[in-house]
């Protein structure tokens, strides 16, 4: 008998995804736990295999396609059926995606009786802005409400609907001043980023802290131990195991920047392990692996894992539960440049650390002037439950902790 497989809850939070590649087609014999199709998920690809061994009697959704989950993916036959006792499949075609209208607004109408379209995320989201989802239609397909629907109702936006529409571009490119304007379609990654960017400013109340570090004897020490960590492992080694180090020290020091709130229980989870995010940037975008139990790990093994991990982010080669559990997040930006930044929260943490650009300045000590690697550190926090005076005092700690490598190894 013919099974139809839906695309399954992969993961707690996980409620949409993108058809990636068909590793199979219509007509193919499958074992079970073969991989069948490649779907990007959060910001993972993940392959999902077969659940039933047979024939592919038909492939619900092309290459390119959003589904959500519970929509079908494809159809397995047991012994004797063929293709075309399966219902006719749509062509397999890459969908194209429609040029996204410039701020859909969610419309408000009155509550009706049946249940409104959106997911159990959206649904989260709306308890915790207080917002009615039976007075919103939905933008997403078939009218399923969205993040950003519920963001703008709570905003209370509906008003200016009519400037938006009547300023929005027409679906056919047109000639500009600096030529003519290409649309390129939104990956489902950028849609991943921009909506959790979105939700933690208007989760959190963001106030960013920064402070002047003198690493000078940081850089030396890693100077020391580089050519021989690089030779044990194989790998380039950066400064950045040791930032983690100095990381984790701090946040025993200050444990509710490793902490995470949960505000219907009215707790506070102060964290006893160390899952430390390490943004990476890539060519689709920003992806943050997960280095687990990080205060465990020597600082070989803390190398190796973040290459390794930095690597397959940027092929996209990452497991979902790689990119999860994160208790702090540390975000290097100095080699890009810049003064310093403000780095955005990850949810549902209460905290992130930016490194900034280590450069070599004339600074005054003992009375004298001297050339010394000077850098910035920044703190982004939760104001909610992080008092300004604790964020400095964190990132005092901090700045002593990469002042001073004996301290730090005191603390290891």
């Amino acid at each position: 008998m013919a099974f139809t497989f839906q695309f399954p809850d992969v993961g707690e939070g996980i409620h949409e995804g993108r058809v990636v590649e068909w590793l199979v087609a219509e007509g193919d014999t499958v074992a079970v736990d073969q991989p069948l199709v490649k779907v990007e998920t959060d910001k993972a690809v993940v392959e999902l295999p077969s659940p039933e061994a047979g024939t592919v009697l038909r492939v619900h959704a092309a290459a390119g396609q959003d589904i959500e989950v519970g929509d079908a993916l494809v159809t397995i036959g047991g012994e004797g059926e063929t293709v075309g006792d399966a219902e006719p499949a749509a062509p397999a075609e890459r969908v194209e995606e429609k040029p996204v209208p410039a701020s859909p607004e969610p419309v408000v109408q009155p509550s009706a009786a049946r249940r409104p379209p959106a997911t159990p995320r959206t649904r989260t989201l709306a308890r915790k802005l207080g917002v009615d989802l039976g007075a919103i239609r939905g933008t997403g397909n078939g009218g399923r409400i969205t993040d950003e629907d519920v963001h703008r109702a709570a905003e209370g936006v509906a008003g200016i609907a009519a400037p938006l529409a009547a300023s929005a571009p027409s679906s056919e490119p047109f000639a500009a001043a600096a030529g003519v304007v290409e649309r390129v379609p939104i990956s489902h990654l950028r849609k991943v980023i921009a909506r959790s960017m979105q939700e933690s400013k208007h989760t959190a109340a963001h106030v960013t802290h920064v402070d002047e570090a003198d690493v000078s004897e940081l850089y030396n020490l890693y100077k020391g131990m580089k050519r021989a960590i690089e030779e044990r492992a194989g790998i380039r080694f950066t400064l950045l195991p040791l930032f983690v180090k100095a990381l984790i020290a701090a946040l025993r020091r200050h444990p509710m920047l490793n902490a995470e709130v949960d505000e219907e229980a009215g707790e506070i989870l102060l964290k006893g392990f160390y899952n430390i995010g390490i943004a990476v940037d890539t060519p689709e975008g920003l992806i943050v692996p997960v280095i687990k139990d990080a205060d465990r790990k020597d600082m070989v093994q803390l190398a190796v894992e973040i290459a390794d991990k930095a690597e397959r982010a940027r092929e996209r080669r990452l497991q979902l539960d790689e990119l999860r559990e994160g208790t702090c997040t540390l975000t290097n930006i100095g080699p890009l440049g810049g003064v310093f930044a403000t780095p955005v929260i990850r949810q549902p943490e209460l905290a992130i650390v930016g490194l900034h650009k280590i450069a070599e300045r004339p600074v005054v000590v003992d009375g004298k002037i001297v050339v010394r690697r000077m850098m910035y550190l920044s703190v982004s926090f939760d104001h909610r439950w992080i008092d300004g005076a604790e964020g400095a005092r964190f990132m005092t700690d901090l700045v002593k902790l990469v002042e001073s490598p004996g301290l730090l190894m005191a603390s290891l």
